[in-house]
Formats: C-alpha cells, sequence, structure tokens
C-alpha cells in the first residue's frame, strides 16, 4: 500500500482512542517543503473548513502541486460548493434514488432524509448503491446527502462534513471505510467521449479586459467554418444549450468563482472537447498552486515566499524590497501590489488576507517588457513582448485616469525569440496540461524566470495574430479537429471491443 498521510486542522482532532494513522497538522503540511514528503504520497484531507481560500482549500490545492495523490481534490471542493454544478451530475442518481426510496420508504411520511457517506460507503444497504456512485463523482472523505420529496424523492444537497462532527456511533463507521478505501489501488476517473463536430465559442461582449477582441471572435469563425466545423458564439445565459454543441472555447476570463468554470465543468461532463479544461482552469487560476508546481518541478522563477496571517515579515526576511504581493485568483494585473516598506507589507498583506488565508510574495524584478509564449498541445504556437504601461511597474495600470492602460506589445516570430525562452515557457505549460496556454516570462541577467502561466490567454486580432495571421485561427481550428477525431475513434473502439460476457 503507498504511504498516505491525513491532513487536520488541529491535531486535537485527532483523538487518542483513533487508530495509529500518520496524521499531520495542516498548518505544519503547508510550511513543509515538498521535498519533505515522498512523491507517492496519498493526502488524505480532513480539515474542517475546506472553504474556497482556507487553510484546508490549500491542503488540497498544494497537495495537487506537489503530484500528491488527494482526496478531495480542489475540483471536488468546488463542485460539491456548487449546487448548480452537482445537481447536473446527479440526474441520472436522482432516478436511482426516487426508486430506491419510493420502495424502501412506502407508507412513511418524511420529506426529508439524510444519508452520511464515508469513502462511498454507508450504512443502509439499500443505499449503497447511490452512495458508491455519489463517490465516484465527488471523492470526498465524508459528506451528507439530504433527499427530499418533491414529487418525487431527488437529492436536495451534498455538505461535507468535518472530522470533529462525528459521533462517537459514527466513528467504527468512518475507520472501517477510511481502511478499506486505503488498501485500495488509486484510480484515475475515465475521461469522457465527444461525438459531434459544433464548437461553441464562450464569451462576453460587455467584458473589459476580455481575452479574444470582437475581430478575434469572428476570424476563429470564419476559420473553423473554413475547415468543416459549425462555431457559433454563445453566453453565460446558453448554459442549457450546451449539450448541443461537441466542443466548447472559452473566450472569456476564467475564475474558480464564475460561471466559467461550471461551464467548463458542465462541458466535460457532458463528454465535449473544451478549452479550458476545468483541471487548467483550477492549476492556473491560483497563484499558490503554480508557485508551488513551478518550484517542485525546479522551473526558474523569482524568489517566492507563500504567506499567511502568522508569517507576513518573512517576506521582508527572505526577499526584502520591494516585494510584489498577490491575491492567488488575480488576472490581467489586478490583485497584485507593490511594497516598498514594512509599513506598505504589513498594510497590503492585511488587505489581502481578508480574502485569502495564503498569499503569495515574490520578488520584484522589473524588466521593460514580459515576454508571453503561446502554448498549443504542448508546442510554441506564438511569442509576443508585452511592454509596462507608461510609467507604471505593470502591464496593465488600473489606477490610471479614464480606466485601465496598457502597454505597447511587439509580436515576433516564434523562431526569432530567444531559445531558453520559449523552452521555458513549453516546460512550465507541459505542467498544467496539454490545452492553450500562455505563459509570461522575464528574460533578465540571472536568466529566465517564469512569472506565471494563463489557461486563457489573449487572442487578439492584430496583437498576438501579428506573424501568423489567419494561421493562428487555423491553427486552434485544426486542434480542436484533432481533439475530436480521437475522440471518436476512442468510441468506436470501444463499441468495437468485446464484452467481458461474451468472451
Amino acid at each position: 500500500m503507498s504511504e498516505h498521510l491525513l491532513l487536520v486542522e488541529r491535531k486535537a482532532d485527532w483523538k487518542e482512542h483513533f487508530p495509529d494513522l500518520p496524521v499531520a497538522a495542516i498548518d505544519d503540511y503547508l510550511k513543509e517543503p515538498a521535498e519533505a514528503y515522498p512523491p507517492n504520497l496519498r493526502v488524505i484531507n480532513l480539515c474542517r473548513s475546506q472553504r474556497y481560500l482556507s487553510e484546508g482549500y490549500y491542503g488540497s490545492l498544494l497537495a495537487e502541486a506537489r503530484g500528491h495523490r488527494v482526496v478531495p481534490s480542489v475540483r471536488t471542493l468546488q463542485d460539491l460548493s456548487r449546487k448548480a454544478i452537482y445537481s447536473l451530475d446527479t440526474e441520472d442518481i436522482d432516478r436511482k434514488v426516487a426508486k430506491v426510496l419510493g420502495r424502501s420508504r412506502a407508507g412513511l411520511q418524511p420529506i426529508v432524509l439524510e444519508l452520511t457517506v464515508f469513502f462511498g460507503q454507508c450504512a443502509p444497504r439499500e443505499m449503497q448503491e447511490i452512495a458508491g456512485q455519489l463517490f465516484s463523482l465527488f471523492p470526498a472523505p465524508m459528506f451528507k446527502v439530504e433527499f427530499r420529496l418533491q414529487g418525487q424523492w431527488q437529492i436536495h444537497s451534498l455538505k461535507p462534513f468535518a472530522l470533529n462532527s462525528l459521533t462517537p456511533a459514527q466513528e467504527g463507521e468512518f475507520f472501517s471505510a477510511l481502511d478499506g478505501y486505503l488498501k485500495k489501488p488509486w484510480r484515475r476517473p475515465r475521461g469522457a467521449r465527444s461525438h459531434r463536430y459544433d464548437l461553441a465559442i464562450l464569451h462576453n461582449p460587455d467584458e473589459q479586459l476580455a481575452p479574444s477582441s470582437p475581430a478575434a471572435l469572428t476570424r476563429f469563425v470564419r476559420a473553423g467554418r473554413a475547415l468543416g466545423v459549425d462555431v457559433e458564439l454563445i453566453q453565460a445565459r446558453d448554459f442549457g444549450r450546451l449539450a448541443e454543441f461537441d466542443a466548447l472555447f472559452i473566450r472569456e476570463t476564467t475564475r474558480i468563482d464564475h460561471y466559467t468554470y461550471r461551464f467548463a465543468r458542465k462541458a466535460e461532463g457532458e463528454g465535449m472537447v473544451v478549452i479550458d479544461d476545468p483541471n487548467s482552469i483550477l492549476r492556473c487560476t491560483n497563484k499558490v498552486y503554480l508557485a508551488e508546481r513551478l518550484a517542485a518541478q525546479k522551473v526558474p522563477t523569482p524568489k517566492t515566499v507563500i504567506l499567511n496571517r502568522d508569517s507576513v515579515l518573512r517576506a521582508e526576511e527572505l526577499i526584502g524590497y520591494p516585494v510584489v504581493l498577490k491575491i492567488p485568483d488575480g488576472s490581467f494585473s489586478r490583485g497584485v501590489f507593490k511594497a516598498s516598506t514594512r509599513s506598505e507589507l504589513e498594510s497590503i498583506a492585511k488587505k489581502l488576507l481578508k480574502e485569502s488565508d495564503l498569499i503569495l510574495a515574490q520578488e520584484f524584478v522589473y524588466t521593460e517588457f514580459d515576454w508571453r509564449i503561446g502554448v498549443l498541445n504542448k508546442k510554441p504556437l506564438y511569442a509576443s513582448q508585452y511592454l509596462m504601461s507608461r510609467k507604471h511597474w505593470q502591464i496593465v495600470n488600473h489606477e490610471a485616469k479614464g480606466g485601465p492602460r496598457h502597454g505597447g506589445f511587439n509580436t515576433v516570430d516564434i523562431g526569432a525569440a530567444p531559445a531558453a525562452v520559449v523552452r521555458t515557457a513549453v516546460k512550465a505549460a507541459n505542467l498544467i496540461g496539454d490545452g492553450l496556454y500562455g505563459v509570461d516570462l522575464k528574460l533578465t541577467d540571472r536568466g529566465v524566470m517564469v512569472i506565471e502561466v494563463n489557461d486563457n490567454p489573449n487572442l487578439d486580432a492584430g496583437v498576438e495574430d501579428k506573424i501568423l495571421g489567419e494561421a493562428l485561427y487555423r491553427t486552434l481550428m485544426e486542434d480542436f479537429i484533432r481533439r475530436l477525431d480521437t475522440s471518436r475513434r476512442s468510441q468506436a473502439a470501444a463499441i468495437r471491443a468485446p464484452s467481458p460476457d461474451s468472451a
């Protein structure tokens, strides 16, 4: 059995009579470097609070960044926090719930029932199949399922709960289920399949800093249709139509706490090809994950320190001034601040720590421009230089009079970009996945440094397409076709394969 570690919010949560298992307080796990743990570690996150940007949330986030196998994953935490997501995923299970409860509860009057699930196990035998299916969709150590009678029995809510909430009667059930779970080999979820060649491009015509201009969107539509792909621009109101398409291309700024993530999650669940995929959104939109992931794989970055409320002055001690402070899920230079003194450090950190239990402190490295290398399917696509906004230290000055002010740009042939910059960008992007990414880097006297990896990079007419022109849009559409063809072949092979029963 692989080595494992159980994370708790407080050591006292692991009571004296509990089994002798490897247990660590979340604070210790967050402070320890990745090298302190074996690479094949299985992490069971049992923290009390796993809300977005809490220490429990970061426990799962950093476990993923370190390559550990963690339950619940950040994706599961997000999915369980949003009824709009899990209500879509449980439609088929609801039908089985109605059948089981309608049969087993005949003659009873309650309209609300609750089921406790530990690692896919539950006490009522007639509900075991449902508990297992729910755990396969939402792999969390423990959660409660509330069923309500609304014409027929159906799932009303799924709510994770914490180790310290276990009653004495539940402790035996929990540890029995935990023991069984730890003895099972780790399995990754099986991917979904695609069937058709219709592409939806999600955009917001009112977005101020959209990743693609109207002219670029028009060129995507034109390129797709020239290749036999029916491309349609959709908006947030079209969520209910998503299943009509076989692929989704998100051209709107992505966030976890946003409908763009729900679109990606729904699209993947429908078996669609999707860029940005949910995992890329999760990994790229949080700078703490990126910092840990890049550091673990020895990708060069400015000196970086993760801070909490008790360690703010580590930035002064380990980095010095000026120091850049970042909220984990900012974008387009938003949520990024520079502190030049201790008072500024403490003031900015206090403000940011109201939104997140962890923030990022990074060495200030000034260059006249940042390199942006576009990477698609693990290969470099384009190379642009983004200049700093006039009399400002960032590409976008959000405090400028009249609205955000951008610096200039210069797009060059990918072969003319410094080889070390391109090579480092591809390495960084490949740590995220095989989708479309924009890697921001600085070329300094100390070498190349990765600033961040963006899952939703700008593709604007007249900027990123300055060298490739229409070929940029055609390349993106061809990649969607390649992914769809691969998915169709997989589907056909699965249909042709003989079933075990026929062997």
